[in-house]
């Protein structure tokens, strides 16, 4: 047994943790601090306050990561599947085509729900929103959902007009806030109207009346729906506007479906929906769908409908089969058409040519670093500036110097020709391709590889050579069985680098690279930045992300990430 006097502790000091247990081993009764405080007490509070110490030490780095790292990956993973526009945009909608088969164009049902969903759309103008999300599966749905959005606003209008010619009190708002608005609401409003001059606050939010649901379901829905869009978005009152023409289709439906409506109500309202009811069958008023007809014939294809039905759900998988190039249909996945597979080549390309890069940048930065490490130290560091320059040089100044050297007409070219190498009708095809910006970012990319390399190497002792060439070995033996081993941590940190950058590029294969030497990271750029289409985006840069930790696993698995060095 160790105590403060024989062990470590003779050295070290009495730890909070040491402390505590010699306190206990000897406590013959309690013990305390010069405080009075139980010894076991303050030195948990001890312990307590170095942990929170460390803690806040660390804290500022642990925001920093969290801010910087961690919420863009999760950011990009959540608008990868998120899909939430089309189900609030259209949640009437979505529900009526729950039971539509496919087959055939849907029904009337269908088209009503449709049209309420875009008279409050239209309204919040998130219609073009949605039509820009549905265009990413199906072309020109932004366009039908625009133009659609332009007559919206006249859904309905045949049947407003009927009520009005019926009786001119259903073109006052007064009467719809009577049938519709609950006793306490509009109390509540008048009081509020009559102190609006004294800064009475935003206006009570909108209650229906009781009963009215359950006799006029979609007339009341959609009244209500117009009073808090009025209320949010105009900073209107339902009690100075008239309800959309929607409205007044709505009740119409209603009283169709339910000519009794009016037996819930008393007084003036009780006899203007009698009077409603009775004369609604004779409406002469234009259905649902073929008022969508006439604004688009496009509402008779059923390929928009099952886009809609297809990515109904708040979340999908839809962008990450795209990215896969598959697509997600009514009837489950399929292929892409054949002219939008391109996803796969790309992913293709890009690994393809990063390995490439990578072995480019270890044949000629191997070299280039062993000469560097068994140079006198003066010499070395001479080159070593000349390996660092680019580092000093623009990015776009180094690739754009490369778009001159490798054109047809350019240095390279024009020097080969002159030498004699080539023909002038046969100049090589060095720019706008794969070979092009192989050459440019293995020349941008070279120096990562060199500086690992030339960190290992400069910590192998010369002496192990000699002593294997005393040994009778060669100097490529020596170089084999000595030298070369003990360099391949510099060779596995060099490849990880110039790799990972390589993969990710996207401003040098978008100048030199032309439409054959792109690579993935210049799509997900096009999606961000032009498409928009930014939970595409997401889904490439997420199987971006897999690819490369599922590569850095295998490279662990096969080589070892502890063999990985940078001096």
């Amino acid at each position: 047994m160790t105590d403060a006097t024989h062990g470590p502790d003779a050295v070290t000091g009495v730890t909070p943790d040491t402390g505590l247990r010699i306190a206990e081993q000897r406590a013959g009764g309690e013990m305390v601090a010069a405080d009075g405080t139980p010894l076991k007490r303050s030195l948990n509070r001890a312990l307590r306050r170095e942990k929170l110490r460390a803690l806040a030490l660390v804290a500022p780095l642990f925001l920093f990561i969290v801010v910087t790292f961690i919420a863009p990956i999760a950011d990009m993973l959540f608008r990868s599947v998120e899909n939430q526009i089309v189900s609030e945009t259209l949640p009437r909608t979505v529900v009526a085509l729950e039971d539509w088969d496919g087959d055939d164009m849907p029904e009337e049902p269908v088209f009503a729900a449709l049209a309420q969903d875009l008279a409050i759309a239209v309204e919040l103008k998130n219609h073009t929103r949605l039509g820009s999300r549905l265009n990413y599966e199906t072309t020109a749905a932004s366009s039908l959902f625009r133009r659609t959005g332009r007559g919206a606003d006249d859904i309905g209008e045949d049947a407003a007009d009927r009520f009005v010619a019926l009786d001119p009190a259903w073109e006052e708002p007064a009467t719809w806030v009577g049938l519709m608005a609950s006793p306490d609401w509009i109390e509540a409003q008048a009081e509020w109207a009559a102190g609006a001059d004294d800064d009475a606050g935003p206006e009570p939010r909108f209650e229906l009346r009781d009963g009215v649901a359950d006799a006029l379901p979609r007339a009341a829905d959609m009244y209500a729906a117009f009073a808090r869009v009025i209320r949010t978005e105009d900073g209107d009152s339902p009690t100075e506007e008239e309800p959309w023409p929607i409205v007044c289709r709505a009740l119409h439906g209603d009283l169709i479906a339910n000519p009794d409506a009016a037996a819930g109500f008393d007084g003036a309202n009780a006899q203007l929906l009698a009077a409603a009811a009775e004369a609604a069958p004779a409406f002469e008023v234009t259905g649902f769908r073929d008022t969508f007809l006439d604004i688009d014939e496009d509402w008779g294809d059923t390929t928009i409908w099952e886009t809609i039905k297809a990515f109904s759900s708040p979340y999908t998988a839809g962008y990450f089969l795209s990215a896969v190039d598959l697509q997600l249909t009514a009837d489950g996945v399929a292929r892409q058409p054949e002219d939008r597979q391109i996803y796969g080549l790309l992913f293709g390309r890009t690994l393809f040519m990063s390995l490439t890069i990578m072995g480019c940048c270890v044949l000629l930065g191997y070299p280039i670093a062993f000469l560097l490490a068994n140079l006198p130290m003066r010499s070395a560091n001479l080159l070593l500036i000349l390996v660092l320059l680019p580092f000093w040089t623009s990015l776009l100044v180094r690739t754009s110097a490369w778009k001159v050297l490798l054109q047809q007409q350019g240095v390279i070219n024009d020097l080969l020709v002159w030498s004699g190498i080539i023909s002038d009708g046969g100049r090589l095809a060095l720019i706008n391709n794969q070979t092009g910006t192989i050459i440019a970012m293995t020349h941008i990319l070279l120096p990562f590889m060199i500086l690992p390399l030339y960190s290992v190497m400069k910590t192998i002792p010369p002496s192990y050579v000699r002593a294997a060439k005393s040994l009778g070995a060669t100097n490529f033996t020596a170089f084999r069985r000595v030298y070369f081993p003990q360099s391949v941590p510099g060779i596995g940190a060099g490849c990880i680098l110039v790799f990972i950058l390589s993969i990710g590029y996207y401003i040098t294969p978008e100048l030199v690279g032309g439409t054959t030497g792109t690579f993935i990271s210049n799509r997900i750029a096009y999606h961000i930045s032009q498409s928009l289409n930014w939970g595409l985006a997401a889904a490439l840069g997420t199987i971006l992300l897999a690819v490369v930790l599922v590569l850095y696993w295998l490279y662990d698995r096969i080589v070892g990430i502890d063999n990985v060095s940078l001096g």
